[in-house]
């Protein structure tokens, strides 16, 4: 005696129930109505937030010597193994009088370096001690900083905030980025 084989069925149908059937109500039996086809030669709208043109970098009057840099926790770090003086490489790349802000979240995860009085602490009033979302925050209530970081995750976030430049160490530099003319086009 051989085995029997079981065949699989693919593809199968599930059963419906027909719309005379008596197990469905009344209101259940009215045919479903049909999705209006969209016109392809209609305009497509998108939300895009507005800004207001005072906040884009040439219109930017906020933004201007001496200038407020908002200094991350990697971007400290990354000047030390790169034996970068902060104050003194700030003023290299902008031309100008630089004073270097560190939030109390920053100044928590870097208890380690002592506090230099050239810096101005900035006190944190929101819970949690995660600084790139302090960061952000104070970055999009306030646009008179320049943010000084490395980490790719808050460059992306802080991209999608108009008028705010970006400071980033290459090539035992530190370099502003170059505000694009149109915003909102992806940076990578």
């Amino acid at each position: 005696m051989g085995k029997q084989k079981k065949a699989r069925k693919y593809a199968t149908m599930k059963r419906m129930l027909s719309l005379r059937d008596q197990r469905l109500k009344e209101k259940d039996r009215l045919k479903p109505k049909k999705k209006e086809k969209k016109d392809p030669s209609a305009l497509k709208e998108r939300e895009v937030p507005q800004h207001p043109s005072c906040l884009f970098f040439q219109y930017n009057t906020q933004l201007g010597p001496p200038y407020h840099i908002l200094v991350d926790t990697n971007f400290i770090n990354f000047s030390i193994k790169a034996k970068l003086d902060l104050v003194q490489s700030m003023m290299d790349c902008l031309y100008a009088k630089c004073i270097p802000c560190i939030t109390d979240c920053v100044m928590a995860e870097i208890e380690k370096i002592g506090k230099d009085p050239r810096f101005e602490r900035l006190p944190c009033t929101h819970k949690g001690t995660y600084a790139d979302d302090c960061l952000v925050q104070r970055v999009t209530q306030h646009k008179c900083y320049i943010v000084a970081t490395v980490d790719r995750d808050l460059k992306r976030r802080i991209w999608k905030i108009p008028g705010v430049p970006i400071m980033y160490i290459s090539n035992h530099r530190y370099n502003i980025e170059r505000m694009p003319d149109d915003y909102g086009a992806p940076r990578f």
